[in-house]
Order: C-alpha cells, then structure tokens, then sequence
C-alpha cells in the first residue's frame, strides 16, 4: 500500500528546523577553523594569563599590574581548564565557542518556548537572528548575524547571550508560575554572571528582563522576591574580585569614538529588520503589554539616547531592538489568525531570509576557504587574520614587543605582551602614554637615543616592524607576511 504524502503543516515545519540543523553545522565546523578577526586576540590572551595564574593574572596586554574587565567567571573556566591540560589557548577557546553555541541554541529554543507553543517556532527564531539582517555585512561582538557570529562564537559574548536567553525564559516562567525565593534568588545571580562576563550583553539582558516583568505585572505579594533576586546580583557585582564592576559606568571616551561607527548605515546593515518592526506592530494591537513590543521600546529608547546625547557606546544596546523585533517576524508565520495571512508572511520572511543569507554567505569560507568558492560567493568572503605564530620560535611568554596597533591586537593571544594595549583600557593609567610612546618610536624623525630610551623604558626585547625599523641595537631574525620583520633588542 503507498504511502500516504506528508502534510504540508508538516513539511512547514520541517524546513525550518532542517534549516537552522544547517545552520547549526555550519558553525561547528567554523568552529574547527576558528577564523581569527576582531577581538580573538585579546580573550586568547586573557586566558594565557589565566593559565599562568588564575588568582594574580595582571593586565592580559601589556606588562602591568592592572585589573582587567575581562576576567570574567567564564574566562576564568577556560583558564582553570587550560591550566590543568595540556591544551593550546585556541584549543581552549574553540571548547568555549562550542559551550556558548549550544548554550544560544538551546537558550533560544527554550525562550522561544514561552512565546509559542509551536514546533516549528524556535526554528524560525533561530533563521531569523541569523539572517533577518540587511544586505550590507555587519560584524560586531553581542549581534548575532551568522558572519558576525562565526567570527565571535568564541567569545565571552556569545556566552553570555546564550545565558541571557536562558535568563529571560526562566523569568518568563518564574512570573507565571508560583515561584519561591530560590528561584528568584538564583535568577538574581543568573544575571549578575551575564554582566560579568560582558557588560554590553548583560544590559541587553536587563532590558529584556525588564519588559517582562512590565508584561507580567506581577501582584505585590511578588514583589519581595522579585526585589530580592537584583539585590543578591549586586552583592555579587560588587565582591567580584578581578576587576571593579562599578568602575566601568565612568569608562573614558575612547568607548565613545569606538562605538559610534554603531549609528550609521542603519538601513543598509538592518534594514530588513523593518519586517519585524511590522510584526511587533501587529503584536501590538492584540496585545498592548507585548513583552516583545516592550522589550523593543526599550531598546530603541536606550540606542536613541546614546546617539541624541554622544554616549555612542549606548550603542550596544542596539541588539534590545533586533532580538524582540526579529523573534516577531519569525512568530508571526505560525500566530497569525488566518492560514492565508500566515502562509502570505511566511513567504515574505522567506524572502527576506534569503536576501540576508545571500548578503552573508561568504561564512562559507570560514568553513572550506576561498578557494573552493564560486565566484560571486568568493566576493562576499572577508579573509581572517593570519595571525603571528611565526614570532613564536623567539618570542617567549611574558617577553615585551614593540609592536603597532594591529599586530598588538594579536601578539598577547601567545603569551608576549606588547608596549602599548591593542584595545582600548580604562584600567590602565598609561595607557596614552604608552600609545604615545609606540607613536614616537616609529617615527620617521625620532632619533636613536629617544628610541633606545623608549625600549629601556618599557623593557623591550623585541621590536616588530618594517626594515626601516633596523638600528644599531636590534638583530634581525626573523621575517613574516607582508614584509614584517622581528627585530631582537641587543642588549
């Protein structure tokens, strides 16, 4: 007897659960390249100074002293693992990416849970964070557009928004349900660990939060607990011994500059965004007290604020827009009323995918490199970093390079520490000293007895440059890409 052919409630909802399946693989195996851009550096170097001491670590760049905000309790769980293995740092790291993976993954699903009780929903959820984007590729750490996120699934942000997700469905069942001071108490110190281990995730998290409690209005028999919960989380802020959480409110300017990149090309880089706009609206008018809809007025609150007052680094708030607007969009196929309206959704986000997937596919060189592309794929691919292994057979850990910006951004993932911090610091206190120190070094009319006086300064053993680096008291010994070449400071 022949089988009878599937539904097409079925098949509706297996195309996008095979979808974000492929989704999922694709970043597991960029997870085994573990392409290096951004930030790699700086958290590779954070663990290699765990890993030589998790109770005194000092400043993970440069030879100081120095608290850092990046030793975070994750951070710390990779260094304690690296520390007991044998494992590389990037081995290490590659462990993390696929901890924070499975933790957004199944965060996602078990968010996506309280909203709908659809099977296909959380799959959808996960297509359109990925892809619900715009045709001009945007990387950033904290935004989870599939190129972003392969190059920072080993980051502690990505971490901490597979916590957040976690968080927000674990609130959303504490205020529907009969909850007692545990539950809350535990959450309370669920948050304070997204803060912890990034600051930036961890106030998209708090805005999240707060929408939902705005949605639940929770009675006053509650509210005790609810209050508890916050409380405990900044007992925890303010005993966290590695750095001082409070400290990081009066950050300098240089997190302002570095941000403001944040507010501009907004339709080029999320404007197809603007279809889960239209959800949330929709949302709206069957539910005022949406926690999507709130969620998403807080966040265009806070982005608005920090463009309208110059406080760009508001600007990373900027994932409290995208999240609650792109989980709409993907609700939206399986909580319209009609069929004929759902299906007429479904195949506009399809579309709307698929331009954002298309905008984004040159990910797939992550995974078998440019070479194996076509043509057109091959234009969208945006080659890594490749790295300074080849300094190591000289450098040794805890050795001090005189080094520019960009190569200081990756020295440290190997154990040297470099003059100046590749990436701004706000607990460093020389940190534009040092800055200035690397500038005049390098310039073309700085005299040999001022650069000896900068290599004694800081202790220098190794100056990285070009030939027009050489002087009387360097040995050249070795070369690498692009013409660099590794100085020793003879002494």
């Amino acid at each position: 007897m022949r089988a009878a052919p599937p539904s097409s409630a079925s098949a509706g909802r297996a195309l996008p659960q095979a979808a974000a399946a492929l989704v999922l693989l694709l970043m597991v195996l960029v997870i085994v390249r573990l392409p290096w851009a951004g930030d790699l550096g700086m958290h590779a170097a954070t663990v290699q100074r765990l890993r030589h001491s998790l109770l005194h670590p000092g400043n993970p760049l440069v030879a100081a002293d120095t608290p850092s905000p990046y030793y975070s309790p994750w951070m710390l769980l990779l260094g304690a693992l690296a520390r007991i293995t044998s494992l590389s740092v990037f081995d290490v790291l590659r462990i993390g990416a696929l901890a924070g993976l499975g933790l957004l993954f199944t965060g996602v699903w078990r968010y996506v849970r309280t909203l709908s009780a659809h099977r296909a929903a959380p799959a959808l959820a996960i297509l359109c964070l990925v892809f619900l984007w715009g045709p001009l590729l945007f990387n950033w750490s904290g935004f989870l557009g599939l190129n972003s996120l392969a190059l920072t699934v080993s980051y502690p942000s990505v971490f901490a928004l597979g916590l957040s997700f976690h968080f927000w469905a674990w609130l959303t069942r504490a205020l529907r349900g009969e909850s007692g001071w545990g539950v809350w108490l535990g959450l309370g110190l669920l948050w304070a660990l997204i803060l912890l281990c990034h600051q930036f995730t961890g106030v998209v998290a708090t805005l999240g939060a707060l929408a939902m409690v705005i949605a639940a209005r929770p009675g006053r028999g509650v509210l005790p607990r609810l209050g508890a919960g916050p409380a405990l989380g900044v007992v925890l802020l303010w005993l966290w011994p590695y750095y001082d959480f409070f400290a990081l409110l009066s950050a300098g300017a240089d997190l302002e500059a570095i941000h403001r990149p944040l507010y501009e090309h907004l339709a080029g880089r999320f404007g197809l965004v603007l279809l889960g706009i239209v959800a949330l609206g929709l949302r709206l008018r069957r539910d005022r007290w949406d926690p999507l809809v709130l969620f998403f007025a807080l966040g265009v609150l806070v982005f608005a604020a920090g463009g309208l007052t110059g406080h760009y680094s508001w600007g990373r708030a900027l994932p409290a827009v995208l999240i609650p607007a792109q989980l709409a969009a993907a609700l939206e196929v399986v909580s319209a009323g009609k069929r004929a309206v759902r299906v007429g959704w479904a195949c506009v986000l399809g579309a709307a995918l698929a331009v954002g997937a298309w905008a984004q596919v040159g990910t797939l060189g992550y995974v078998v490199g440019r070479d194996a592309l076509p043509g057109a794929v091959a234009a969208k691919y945006r080659t890594p970093w490749v790295g300074y292994q080849w300094i190591t057979p000289w450098v040794k850990y805890g050795d001090v390079v005189m080094a520019r910006t960009f190569p200081s951004r990756q020295i440290p993932a190997y154990g040297p520490y470099t003059v100046a911090p590749g990436y701004p610091d706000v607990f460093l206190p020389d940190a534009a000293g040092r800055d200035a120190a690397v500038t005049h070094y390098f310039a073309t009319g700085t005299s040999a007895d001022a650069r000896r006086a900068i290599i004694r300064e800081y202790r220098v053993r190794w100056v990285l440059g070009g030939k027009g680096a050489a002087g009387p008291w360097l040995r050249q010994v070795a070369t690498g890409p692009g013409g660099q070449v590794l100085y020793q400071v003879v002494r």
